[in-house]
């Protein structure tokens, strides 16, 4: 499976999981931005950064840390690791 199958694999499972309790899901498809999934609940926002077996480099977490959001927003990410069933989450 390519990169771009396995990124893509791994942003829909986020979003199915945010969606089982209670998040309204969209995906930034092409994402060149900071975030590949936003969920939404009437309670917060979650913007999301999606990966596959690692961390974002160190360019990239600037350029998530330096993102404005709203107080009720939270980024995070999730870090698919290869035949785990849950993500391992990281609020920055």
């Amino acid at each position: 499976m390519n990169k771009k199958a396995k990124g893509n694999r791994n942003e829909y499972k986020t979003m199915r999981l945010l969606e089982s309790v209670g998040y309204e899901c969209f995906r930034m498809a092409a994402s060149k931005g900071a975030f590949d999934v936003i969920a939404v609940s009437p309670s917060d926002v979650l913007l999301i950064q999606v990966k596959s077996n690692r961390f974002p480099s160190s360019l990239e977490m600037e350029t998530i840390k330096a993102f404005e959001c709203p107080i009720n927003a939270r980024k995070l990410i999730h870090v698919w690791q290869d035949r785990k069933r849950l993500p391992v989450v990281k609020e920055v």
